[in-house]
């Protein structure tokens, strides 16, 4: 691990494209400021270890919970088939 020291208003570059400010200075609390591309995700270590676990568990999910949801997309299909016949049939009248 890297340990820098950096006063207010100074910064770090992670690369060429990731800027890290010091923001505030309040007891305690550091207040970081944060550029980077759009295309770069930048969490709080507890939301991206949520997102995480969340991931895992969604990789360990039964298979067969998944199945009620293709029969409604199956239902679904049919329903707009019928439907999208009504509408041709309105049409050539």
């Amino acid at each position: 691990m890297l340990i820098l020291t950096r006063k207010l208003n100074e910064s770090i570059m992670i690369g060429d494209q990731i800027e890290i400010s010091i923001v505030d200075i309040r007891g305690d609390q550091v207040k970081l400021g944060i550029k980077a591309p759009k295309n770069i995700k930048v969490y709080r270590q507890e939301v991206y270890r949520a997102i995480q676990q969340e991931n895992i568990e969604a990789v360990k999910s039964r298979p067969e919970s998944v199945f009620p949801l293709e029969n409604l997309l199956d239902k679904g299909k049919g329903l707009n088939k019928k439907h999208d016949g009504e509408v041709k049939q309105n049409r050539d009248r």
